[in-house]
């Protein structure tokens, strides 16, 4: 954009005609019967479009040529522009029109608009944004997400409602088979646990590893949650459909987490259950070190004389892999 300020002999002209606006773009006309191009170009008048720099407020040109229309593109929603017409004929006479200011358009709302509502927790936008109708409530993000799977995983519990209330698909699953009550038991949020589950949400839902909502409560180690889910009726040895664990298992082999475990083998999960290789929770718990896990599943009857399909139990695994603090305490056990 060229710096241009007005010049002392340049007389007024007509003014310019605003069309088309949208949120990035503004039509301009002018001259409908100033334009004569019979000849060569240089017998023709010749416009300039100027458009002012709200910092400066000096006018800059847009656009140099013959025509009597111009676009103006690429330019901000919601947001106010200025523009002038410098007219010079094939006589040197120059005359300059009225400055016109226009605004643009707010920009269409979009899926864009509805995920930055969810991720800001933004309750006023998201309901503006669902009200308008032009926007689909389960548009999934570029990570797969659903607006109501990003509020269930963030705990954004009125955002959630809002969502259901607007049609939002609790079923809706992302690449990874994860539906919004897989990852708000995930993430411990009980309240939106407990409202998808009043809305139709499963237990028996499965992701692409075939594990369930329990698996990744499980893995998440939020006990309210588990105990909700158990008290709800949740099936505790339900086996993923990659390496046959139960959720107890996950335990075993993920976090280690000696109160979920607790948890689960109260309600009754079985401690001797194998995978698909012959393991049980023991051995697994064993194998990544988790040594109150191994006292834990110990104490709850767990047999440590049970052989994989390869032949090793549990005691095999700890020298194998010089667990000597595990070795000391099975063989403490033995002794017992």
């Amino acid at each position: 954009m060229n710096a241009g300020s007005v010049s002392g002999d340049c007389k007024s002209s007509e003014p310019i005609v605003v069309g088309k606006i949208s949120h990035h773009s503004i039509e301009l006309n002018w001259g409908s019967g100033e334009n004569d191009r019979n000849g060569p170009t240089d017998s023709w008048t010749r416009f300039s479009l100027e458009e002012m720099d709200p910092k400066s407020h000096n006018y800059g040109t847009i656009y140099i040529g013959y025509s009597t229309h111009h676009v103006v593109e690429g330019l901000e929603p919601s947001t106010l522009y200025k523009f002038r017409l410098r007219i010079t004929r094939p006589n040197g006479e120059c005359s300059l029109s009225p400055a016109v200011s226009v605004t643009t358009s707010r920009e269409p709302l979009s899926c864009k608009h509805l995920h930055q509502a969810v991720n800001r927790n933004d309750e006023e936008e998201l309901i503006r944004v669902l009200q308008s109708g032009t926007v689909n409530v389960n548009v999934c993000d570029k990570l797969g997400f659903t607006p109501l799977m990003v509020a269930a995983q963030k705990g954004f519990g009125r955002l959630v409602r809002k969502l259901v209330d607007h049609g939002a698909d609790i079923h809706v699953k992302n690449g990874s088979g994860k539906d919004s009550l897989m990852l708000a038991c995930y993430a411990g949020h009980l309240d939106i646990v407990q409202y998808l589950r009043k809305f139709g949400a499963t237990w028996q839902s499965r992701d692409m590893g075939g594990c369930t909502p329990l698996h990744w409560a499980a893995d998440g180690g939020h006990l309210p949650v588990i105990a909700y889910m158990i008290q709800d009726g949740c099936e505790l040895d339900v086996r993923d459909t990659v390496s046959h664990w139960t959720p107890l298992m996950r335990v075993s082999a993920v976090g280690g987490n000696a109160a979920v475990a607790s948890l689960l083998i109260r309600a009754g999960a079985d401690v001797n259950v194998r995978d698909k290789d012959g393991k049980t929770p023991l051995m697994v718990a064993v194998l990544n070190n988790h040594e109150e896990l191994v006292e834990l599943l110990l104490d709850n009857g767990a047999d440590q004389h049970v052989k994989n399909e390869f032949g090793s139990g549990a005691a095999e695994m700890a020298k194998a892999f010089g667990r000597q603090n595990i070795i000391d305490l099975l063989e403490g056990r033995k002794i017992l």
